[in-house]
């Protein structure tokens, strides 16, 4: 039985297959046409899931879009008939061009299923996880009108409990504070997380008394007298700006301490209405595993709160928790309530194969695109892959790790990454400045060998998709000085905080990718590697990319990519090309290539 989930038409479009309950491939349109959250028809994600399947598109049984159009359509209609009566005549309702244009012609609209959004968040939550049953949680913008919605997961069936529908939503009031801060709606969302630690929540009571209603139990209302999502062009209004003191700060504007206590405050808020949500769970249902998917549960800070709070014994959340995610979710969906077909999970850790669902490329087709790229390089054995890279971490160079097959979902997880040794106090800001061309402030995340993460951080369970923050142990952070007490702010991001300060934040948390040999045993090796010259089993593990460029699918990709930035050594697969190697005329300016975000 083989299905075919899709999602797009809003953002980040993405494909996946799914053959008797077992995950194929899956794979994102935007690492495909190198478009940062592509939302189009992801047709070179289809035909890559196709490709890994062995099959063309008459042999697929169903095709499952991940949410039902016309009731998108349903609540934009009754919003704008809502809010703005006089706008009216501008709306325009027209079906799908993929359904018309790409199903029609292959005469498969008796295969084409439509699945809720947040049923499809849930089945992705609930169906690869680990758990017999368990409480499923979906916190995004909107689906077609929930915005929050529980079920529980038993065996291979869903159960939703209730959900809050749009305008009120918790996704959509963290994207009005990252309007409002000045980064881009839908992709600067982790930048406000990142960002609020250097600030205090100095606005939470008065984002509590004046934008949300939130009741004991998690449920709440938002205020829309502030808000301009429904049918204007902007994310907040007026009477937002006269709130917090000002209008919405413009991305090439400096960010001020106002900015950061703003992403503090909303962070707080989020927190505290997630983890209530949580606990009235646990109360009316007795179950103490929890599986999360949504937008929102990319939010690591606020999964490792739900953890430390111990309403919870186990929580389990989807990589690709956003829109992409959903196209899994709208095939597991089908596969088991749809066809009413029993679960398989085919992993030790769960059913999603550490994420490693894209392409990957051998070594004899890494080198013949490497020379057609015009890179200088050579072919080592295994060991020596190990050896020199680890050689150049302890040099304190950044290194382009390209191996196997690439991540489905926003975090690079051991594939497509770019490393550094977390032990060097110029690490983050290298990276930051002359590799990822993006802000200073931002942080970035440790890798470390799944048995050593209880000697580094205040952890000890398993965090495969860097989607849990917690604290560096305490005998592993450095004493603060009296000059740094007094610091406050960005101030803080140049002191050396622990033994590990690349991915130690200014409040001493780090979000942790605990890596596992059984789903990603080459970089498990290199850990070990690097564990064993240095003690430390850790490194740093940044995407392998570029500002508002997606992460690097195939060589060509990784190869421009290194040519490009400061990375220093490229590994893909067994082929190490140097940087001092090449031809400087073969040099990528990214310069002026940025956009606003």
């Amino acid at each position: 039985m083989r299905i075919l989930g899709i999602s797009a038409f809003y953002h980040d479009s993405a494909a996946a297959l799914v053959e008797d309950g077992y995950i194929i491939a899956a794979a994102q349109e935007e690492r495909f046409t190198r478009k940062k959250q592509d939302a189009r028809y992801p047709e070179n994600a289809i035909r890559y899931c196709l490709e890994e399947g062995a099959l063309c598109l008459d042999e697929l049984d169903y095709i499952v879009f991940y949410e039902k159009p016309f009731l998108k359509f349903e609540r934009l209609l009754e919003t704008y008939l809502a809010f703005a009566p006089r706008g009216f005549a501008s709306f325009r309702m027209a079906l799908p061009l993929w359904l018309k244009e790409k199903l029609f012609q292959k005469d498969l609209l008796g295969k084409l299923l439509f699945a809720e959004h947040h049923r499809s968040h849930a089945a992705s939550a609930f169906y690869p996880s680990p758990f017999d049953e368990a409480l499923i949680l979906t916190i995004d913008g909107v689906g077609e009108w929930a915005t929050t919605s529980a079920g529980i997961g038993r065996n291979h069936g869903i159960e939703m409990l209730k959900e809050i529908q749009f305008p009120h939503s918790l996704g959509l009031l963290y994207a009005a504070f990252t309007y409002y801060t000045g980064f881009k709606v839908n992709s600067g969302e982790y930048k406000v997380m990142g960002l609020a630690p250097y600030g205090e929540p100095r606005y939470a009571n008065v984002i509590l008394e004046h934008l949300i209603d939130l009741k004991p139990d998690g449920s709440f209302r938002l205020n829309q007298e502030y808000f301009d999502y429904c049918v204007g062009l902007r994310m907040t209004n007026g009477r937002f700006d006269r709130l917090f003191g000002g209008p919405p700060r413009a991305p090439n504007e400096l960010l001020e301490q106002r900015h950061m206590d703003l992403a503090a405050s909303v962070q707080a808020v989020i927190e505290e209405a997630i983890v209530r949500m949580v606990r009235s769970l646990v109360a009316e249902t007795g179950l103490r595993r929890l599986c999360l998917a949504g937008g929102v549960a990319l939010n690591c800070v606020a999964n490792g709160k739900i953890l430390r709070d111990g309403a919870i014994d186990d929580l389990w959340v989807q990589p690709a928790a956003g829109d992409a995610g959903g196209a899994l979710g709208a095939a597991l969906s089908a596969y088991h309530e749809f066809l009413d077909q029993p679960r398989r999970v085919g992993n030790v850790l769960d059913g999603m194969q550490g994420a490693f669902l894209g392409p990957a490329f051998s070594n004899a087709e890494i080198a013949d695109r490497f020379r057609n790229a015009g890179a200088v390089f050579k072919i080592v054995e295994d060991e020596a892959v190990i050896e020199h890279t680890v050689d150049a971490l302890i040099e304190e160079k950044a290194v382009g790790w390209f191996q196997g097959r690439m991540e489905f979902g926003p975090r690079a997880l051991g594939a497509r990454s770019i490393l550094g040794d977390p032990r060097s106090p110029h690490m983050q800001r290298q990276l930051n400045l002359k590799v990822k061309f993006r802000e200073s402030f931002r942080p970035f995340a440790p890798s470390v060998l799944r048995e050593d993460v209880a000697e580094w951080f205040e952890i000890d369970s398993d965090s495969p998709y860097m989607l849990v923050v917690a604290d560096v142990l305490e005998d592993r952070r450095h004493p603060v000085s009296d000059e740094d007490k007094k610091l406050f702010g960005i101030d803080r991001l140049n002191t050396i905080r622990s033994e590990i300060p690349a991915v130690t934040h200014v409040d001493m948390s780090a979000r942790i990718q605990t890596v596992h040999k059984e789903t990603n045993p080459r970089y498990h090796a290199l850990l070990s590697a690097f564990k064993e010259r240095t003690g430390c089993p850790a490194l740093v593990n940044t995407s392998f990319n570029v500002r508002s460029e997606p992460i690097v699918c195939t060589p060509e990709d990784a190869f421009r990519c290194f040519m490009g930035t400061d990375i220093e050594l490229l590994v893909a697969g067994n082929c190490v090309a140097r940087k001092e190697d090449q031809d400087p005329s073969l040099r990528v300016d990214y310069r002026g290539m940025f956009e606003p975000d």
